[in-house]
């Protein structure tokens, strides 16, 4: 009875446990579809403001033949599931430049700081802010 209770907690748990890229989301944009803005000198787009050198970085998906990379990448930035898509891709292409890091802490500190975001202090503060919103 009692290891059936604690497998129903954890699957409780699971269940209403916000995944890391919602909560990267939910830190850019409030998840919602966000045109672009002015972030420090350069545009940042969509659901994870995504700037167009981090779209170039993350292999472009979504792009049609002929297309612009400008209209590609604000499309794709527009799009729930492809910004989340080049968000994961960003990730996997620069996870070696976090060594000792957690899936989620690799993402938040790539996401946040570039590819060498795991090895600047200044993403940690966006890590706390992400960690806090999973649990």
């Amino acid at each position: 009875m009692l290891r059936l209770l604690l497998l129903l907690m954890i699957a409780v748990v699971t269940i209403f446990a916000k995944s890391c890229i919602d909560c990267i989301c939910q830190r850019e944009s409030g998840c919602r579809k966000l045109g672009c803005a002015d972030d420090g000198g350069s545009l940042s787009c969509g659901y994870f403001q995504i700037k167009k050198p981090y779209y170039i970085d993350c292999g472009q998906p979504g792009k049609k033949a002929g297309e612009s990379i400008d209209t590609a990448w604000k499309r794709c930035a527009s799009d729930k599931g492809c910004s989340k898509l080049c968000v994961e891709k960003y990730v996997k292409r620069y996870k070696r430049n976090c060594s000792n890091k957690s899936q989620c802490e690799t993402m938040a500190r790539l996401h946040n700081g570039g590819p060498n975001g795991c090895k600047t202090t200044a993403t940690i503060g966006y890590w706390n802010a992400i960690q806090k919103c999973i649990g």
